[in-house]
């Protein structure tokens, strides 16, 4: 088992679950979690888009759990796992280097948003990272 990998996978479902909370719970979450205004206000006026858009998200963290999780030997192998994990691992980080370019113009986000979300994903990249150099040599094959 490895502990980075598992930590990464629970915390990709917990934000899978959370973004699935925003669509349960509407425009308050959406405007917590800084997803803007326009979100927020397409979900008080009961528009689709939002919800397709946080489901999307939702889906591809839960599988990105998935694959963390079986990287990690707690859940049957995925096939690519080797290969996925590298993706999700470059995703994470880029996303989490390039937002912090954004916090002196958000375009349409708070600062803090930029803030808080790019160190999340720093955070959750290093695990994906770590936990995958540990785990590289037994997810070649």
């Amino acid at each position: 088992m490895n502990n980075n990998l598992i930590a990464a996978g629970s915390l990709n479902a917990i934000a899978g679950l959370l973004h699935l909370g925003c669509i349960y719970f509407g425009a308050p979450w959406y405007r917590f979690f800084g997803a803007g205004e326009h979100m927020a206000n397409l979900a008080e006026q009961g528009m689709m888009q939002p919800t397709l858009i946080t489901l999307g998200v939702a889906s591809v963290l839960m599988v990105w759990a998935l694959f963390a999780f079986s990287g990690a030997g707690l859940i049957k192998r995925l096939p690519l796992v080797r290969l996925a994990l590298v993706a999700i691992t470059s995703i994470y980080l880029l996303r989490g280097v390039a937002g912090f370019y954004f916090v002196a113009n958000p375009i349409g986000r708070s600062p803090e948003f930029w803030v808080w979300s790019s160190s999340i994903c720093l955070v959750l990249g290093l695990l994906h990272l770590v936990g995958l150099k540990q785990q590289w040599l037994a997810l070649k094959s």
